[in-house]
């Protein structure tokens, strides 16, 4: 008689907001997991799973997962490994750690690398902490996703722009600004649908028409970089019109007179329509419509702002400006109302307990790990990397300047430890490579950034081959080396019970958003945070800066040198202020992720490789006329940073002088070995010292 199937509720890991919940189902008689879905009674993700996660037993089972500790035999990059245990493995990265340490540039010299590969907590951030903070390594300052726009909204909020992200079914006035909301947070994205059926209208701010702006009822296509400005000339209306909340600001403001002088001075429509692209009539609509949103459309608007619209230059200025738009209309008082870039500051986690930073020593360095190239060619303060251990990323095909990235890996003189789930771009120039487990074979731990449930993920199958999380990998370093066990002969059970509960003192403020949450309890199902249902944050105030007031004016960055106001920072590479260089690259470059790929995760799966199709670049009709290139031809994308091969997209898309290639494909995977991050820059941001990926001036030619 056939068993019936066990079920087992995990869920999604990946860099997403929407941290679905999934049902995995087991055949009890081999322990294999035979089918995956959505979680139904999820509140938020109600059981369905975008393109890529459905796929991901294919994931799990690939005939291309790494199953056991290697040793690298080949040269570096060549991918070449022979089979060896993990205690050989631990013994000799334990050597090579020691080594370091004992040499004259010191523990500093080795340099931990990791970002989002997975964002359970315990795997993101636990162990692996303490591990390097114990040892003295050279910190590393993770910014190449999200920092410049969470410093940015902390600039003016003290805290993320966040509501209560089901309440937006409210909202009648919904902006996805730098948002590709259907494809990159498309449960929101059903909310947003729902909204316009009770009669909201959808707008979408973005140099690209993405798949969002395709299906919102307008398109405003302004210009890579100008998003400030957009967000001045708003304000520039609105004060100009006496549409402001004078009320709001009054009462929960801090620097209205100084800001609406600044506005009504430097950006009328007309300035602003110069900078962004956009028609003065464009700017001046849009102001009206976002202002009056109650009176126009029957409800109050709302600002979904993602990162896309901080990876220049100016990005975190620019999520500082935009987000102060909400408290000019007073629209964080109405429910579904205000701004929403993440959720994840409503989670109080006691991060300290986990990462335990009181272990690191005085004087550590930080090294920006958008400066990998400049760290492993030795061009920043402090020691030259003499050892890297990477794990949840691949930065030789995320980080920019690839090239550089690359020489700098293949240097002799680097020992390089990778703990992966396949062989990446980055694998290849491992000398050990570790293999790493996937979600359904490990336990952890969830928040979000896209909604407000607390979720466990139970592990559904044993590890294959040699599999292990990075928990234990750290915990078998530390026995290696001989530290304390009270800080690394923890459970994971026990590291989530004390994010959860707070230990040793450890206890992080506004801890009530906890209350009545048990590890017991989220490892049944979802359980929201205790805030109210259509949660408001900032109904009355209560912002998290020093003075309790939305900072229009700020002092603390006054302090700091730079300007206290909300203003326009331009791209480093922008035609307008650098014509030198666009006389020689004159095409503005975007390079967000295909919808079948999660920056490089998902590459190596079949079936969305295949959906994904090659590497292309999107070009504007009168761009591709003017170089002689024809829908369809391979061309070549370069600047003086580096060049890849791709092909190009002719149409409507993208306005002159704009460009778009879709990331982030595997070298192996393209035809000359390179993806889009041969041309990208190490520049970061203007506040969070973050990447300035969409900040990049190429040239297209015809092969």
């Amino acid at each position: 008689m056939k068993r019936a199937l066990e079920t087992v509720r995990a869920v999604c890991p990946h860099d997403c907001p929407d941290t679905c919940g999934l049902v995995v189902s087991v055949d009890p008689a081999d322990g294999r997991a035979v089918a995956l879905r959505g979680d139904k009674d999820h509140p938020f993700t109600r059981g369905f799973l975008c393109q890529k996660v459905s796929n991901y037993l294919e994931r799990v089972y690939h005939p291309g997962r790494v199953l056991y500790p290697m040793r690298r035999v080949g040269r570096k990059g060549e991918g070449r490994f022979e089979r060896i245990t993990w205690a050989a493995a631990i013994k000799e990265i334990a050597a090579r750690f020691r080594e370091s340490a004992a040499s004259p540039a010191g523990p500093q010299a080795v340099l931990p690398y990791s970002y989002a590969g997975t964002m359970g907590k315990l795997m993101y951030a636990s162990l692996d902490r303490r591990f390097f903070h114990r040892y003295g390594a050279s910190l590393l300052a993770r910014t190449i996703c999200a920092e410049a726009g969470s410093v940015g909204c902390d600039v003016t909020l003290g805290t993320r722009a966040m509501i209560d992200p089901e309440a937006a079914v409210h909202a009648r006035y919904i902006i996805n600004w730098g948002s590709n909301t259907a494809v990159t947070n498309s449960h929101f994205w059903k909310i947003e649908f729902e909204a316009r059926k009770r009669g909201a209208k959808i707008i979408t701010v973005d140099p690209y028409r993405s798949p969002t702006a395709a299906r919102s009822d307008w398109w405003v296509p302004v210009r890579p970089g100008t998003d400030a400005a957009l967000a001045l000339g708003v304000m520039h209306v609105i004060f100009r019109e006496g549409w402001q909340d004078q009320d709001y600001l009054d009462r929960y403001c801090l620097g209205t007179d100084q800001l609406r002088d600044r506005v009504l001075a430097e950006f009328p429509p007309e300035r602003v329509a110069r900078i962004t692209g956009l028609s003065a009539e464009d700017v001046e609509r849009f102001a009206r419509e976002y202002a009056r949103s109650s009176e126009l459309f029957g409800g109050p608007a709302l600002i979904r702002l993602n990162y896309g619209l901080q990876r220049h230059g100016g990005g975190g200025t620019a999520v500082r400006t935009v987000v102060c738009l909400p408290a000019l209309t007073g629209d964080w008082r109405h429910v579904g109302g205000g701004a929403l870039l993440s959720t994840s500051k409503a989670y109080p986690f006691d991060n300290a307990f986990l990462e335990r930073p009181d272990l690191i020593p005085p004087g550590t360095r930080t090294v920006n790990m958008v400066q990998l190239a400049e760290a492993l060619h030795g061009e920043l303060p402090g020691p030259k990397v003499a050892a890297l251990f990477v794990y949840n990323s691949n930065p030789a095909s995320v980080c920019p300047d690839q090239s550089r990235v690359l020489s700098g890996l293949k240097r002799e003189d680097l020992f390089t430890v990778v703990h992966e789930q396949f062989q990446t771009d980055t694998a290849d120039y491992a000398d050990i490579l570790l293999p790493a487990t996937t979600q359904l074979e490990h336990f952890d731990l969830h928040g979000s950034y896209g909604h407000l449930y607390v979720q466990a993920n139970n592990p559904a199958i044993a590890p294959l081959g040699e599999a292990k999380p990075n928990t234990e990998v750290f915990r078998l370093l530390a026995r290696e080396m001989g530290y304390e066990p009270e800080l690394f002969e923890v459970t994971d059970e026990e590291l989530a019970k004390g994010a959860l509960n707070g230990t040793n003192g450890y206890v992080y403020p506004q801890r009530e958003a906890f209350d009545g949450i048990s590890l017991d309890a989220v490892k049944a199902g979802p359980v929201r945070l205790n805030v109210p249902t259509n949660w408001t944050p900032f109904a009355e105030g209560g912002f998290g800066t020093p003075s309790g007031k939305c900072e229009f004016y700020s002092e603390r960055e006054a302090r700091a040198g730079r300007d206290p106001l909300p203003h326009y920072a331009p791209p480093h590479e922008d035609p307008q202020t650098r014509p030198d260089l666009a006389a020689k690259y004159p095409l503005q470059m975007l390079t967000p992720p295909a919808p079948s790929f999660l920056n490089s995760s998902f590459v190596n799966v079949d079936t969305l490789r295949k959906t994904a199709g090659e590497v292309t670049v999107e070009m504007h009709p009168a761009d591709a006329t003017a170089r002689g290139i024809a829908d369809g031809q391979t061309v070549t994308v370069f600047n003086d940073r580096g060049r890849f091969r791709a092909k190009a997209l002719v149409g409507d898309a993208v306005k002159p002088g704009v460009v778009v290639s879709l990331g982030l494909w595997w070298a192996r995977y393209t035809d000359d070995g390179a993806n889009c991050n041969t041309t990208t820059s190490t520049a970061l941001t203007d506040l969070g010292g973050g990447a300035t990926f969409f900040d990049n001036l190429v040239e297209v030619t015809a092969n």
